[in-house]
C-alpha cells in the first residue's frame, strides 16, 4: 500500500473550461495514464483541491465518475476553486443518490 497525494486537477468533462488554454494539452489523458501506471487499488490517494472547474455538483459529476474509474482509495478536500462544492452533507447525498 502506498499513499500519494495531487492536487489542482481541475477537471472540466461537465464543463466547458479545457486546460489547453494554459497548455497543458489533453492533461486528463495524461492525469489517467499516469495514475493508472502508479496507484493500484490497495494505495490512497490524497487529493488537495481544486479537482473540477464545476460550478454545481450536477457539472462536477463527470468529473466524479472519472476519479470514480481510476485506482485506488480518494480522500478529497476542498480547493478554494471547488465552487461545486457546498456543504459536505450535501456532496455526500449527492454521490449517493448517483451511485459514484
Amino acid at each position: 500500500m502506498a499513499i500519494f497525494t495531487i492536487g489542482d486537477l481541475h477537471l472540466s468533462f461537465g464543463t466547458d473550461k479545457p486546460m489547453d488554454i494554459f497548455g497543458w494539452g489533453n492533461h486528463s489523458e495524461k492525469i489517467k495514464q499516469n495514475w493508472n501506471e502508479n496507484v493500484t487499488n490497495e494505495d490512497t490517494v490524497i487529493i488537495s483541491g481544486d479537482f473540477s472547474w464545476a460550478m454545481t455538483l450536477e457539472e462536477a459529476f463527470q468529473d466524479f465518475e472519472f476519479l470514480h474509474s481510476l485506482p485506488g482509495i480518494k480522500i478529497i478536500s476542498k480547493g478554494n476553486h471547488d465552487y461545486w462544492w457546498n456543504t459536505m452533507a450535501k456532496l455526500t447525498k449527492f454521490l449517493r443518490r448517483k451511485s459514484v
